[in-house]
């Protein structure tokens, strides 16, 4: 029997690897002769660049750039192992995480710092990107990238924009990407992407993420009609339309950004699927497992889960999914898993649902091998 396990992380507690790992560990403690795979997976946010670069046998570079809240961090990149390919995780240069609650202000957050990557690793000769998207504590439309790489905003005087966040966005009266470095035409950018908001309105990046990233009530309305005008001279500078496209929205608007660079928007889980062999992997597999932190009505909107299940029942092999919860509306998941499973022993706090994440997944894959080894669960 062959048994291939492809999570996510389970956010905040464990990468996927460890989920992975822990996931194999537990059923190998109730289950004999089986063949174990561990393929890490991610769908452009948290984990995507260790999921490229285990794949490929890629290095990673550490580097040093503007964070979100503007000051010097060091932080990494990613060569893939074909030594071409840069791979930039956001969350690990303008994530989240990153920045302590009482300091997260999407008004003053940048993504300079992803420019600035890109300025550096296009110096040293590399012109193939792959840019992962999710997690972000900024919100402001990729300004700070695109003056990092060159594009010159001006005031309604005439002069050059000083802030480079979102704080800026209502002063600009112009864009001018003709300033733009000229390598960047040379450029093949790939977007991994796992959400499909357009830049504004209630779907957009404002309204649905920047609530999480500190603003308030009035900051959503006053950015996201910021952003709308933003977007506006940007596509009247470059004679094309961006802020509707699916995933202009993703990062804080920085999937917007990067599409005005002729990048091009993938779903995330699918770049990691093909540059991890997964397909080939499955040929021969008995069962698959897959999981994240949460799942619930969400994780159908193309979450690594789904794309995981829906890729198996094309080679007619069966699901399980082992979450760290299951949360509202996952009743609809069933249709794509054989069994879903939390591995929450009983009721308890998020703290200490948490702090024993890993022994709960290891006593819950413990669990679903001795049922797997009776044939009652498959």
């Amino acid at each position: 029997m062959k048994i291939v396990i492809v999570p996510d992380s389970y956010k905040g507690s464990l990468s996927a690897f460890d989920v992975g790992n822990t996931i194999k560990e537990g059923l190998a403690s109730s289950m004999k002769g089986v063949e174990f795979e561990v393929i890490p997976m991610a769908d452009g946010g948290e984990g995507t660049l260790d999921t490229l670069i285990s794949a490929t046998n890629g290095k990673l570079k550490s580097v040093e750039v503007t964070g979100a809240m503007g000051k010097t961090i060091t932080t990494c990149y990613g060569i893939l192992g074909d030594d071409k390919t840069v791979v930039i995780e956001i969350a690990k240069i303008v994530g989240l995480p990153m920045v302590s609650t009482d300091q997260r202000n999407p008004m003053l957050a940048t993504t300079a710092g992803i420019g600035e990557i890109m300025l550096h690793v296009m110096s040293l000769g590399f012109r193939h990107f792959i840019i992962g998207l999710g997690g972000s504590a900024t919100n402001d439309g990729g300004i700070g990238m695109l003056t990092a790489l060159g594009v010159t905003f001006l005031n309604h005087k005439g002069e050059r924009v000083v802030e480079s966040n979102a704080s800026s966005l209502q002063e600009i009266h112009e864009a001018d990407f003709s300033t733009l470095d000229s390598r960047l035409k040379e450029c093949e950018i790939k977007i991994a992407s796992d959400v499909e908001n357009p830049l504004c309105g209630d779907y957009g990046a404002t309204a649905v993420f920047g609530p999480q990233k500190g603003a308030t009530k009035q900051q959503v309305k006053v950015l996201d009609v910021a952003l709308s005008k933003y977007a506006s001279l940007i596509e009247l500078h470059l004679h094309d339309s961006f802020q509707n496209k699916p995933g202009a929205g993703a990062a804080g608007g920085l999937g917007f950004a990067l599409l005005t660079l002729e990048g091009q928007m993938f779903s995330g889980a699918k770049i990691c699927i093909d540059t991890t062999g997964l397909r080939e992997k499955l040929k021969d597999a008995d069962l698959v497992i897959t999981g994240e932190g949460q799942s619930d009505y969400q994780t159908l909107y193309g979450k690594v889960p789904i794309q995981i299940a829906k890729l198996a029942k094309a080679y007619q092999v069966d699901t399980i999914l082992i979450s760290g919860a299951l949360g509202e509306g996952y009743e609809k998941l069933h249709e794509f898993f054989n069994s879903c499973h939390s591995i929450a022993p009983g009721p308890m706090t998020l703290e200490h649902a948490m702090k024993y994440t890993k022994p709960n997944l290891f006593e819950k894959a413990r669990n679903i091998g001795q049922l797997l080894n009776l044939g009652f669960i498959k």
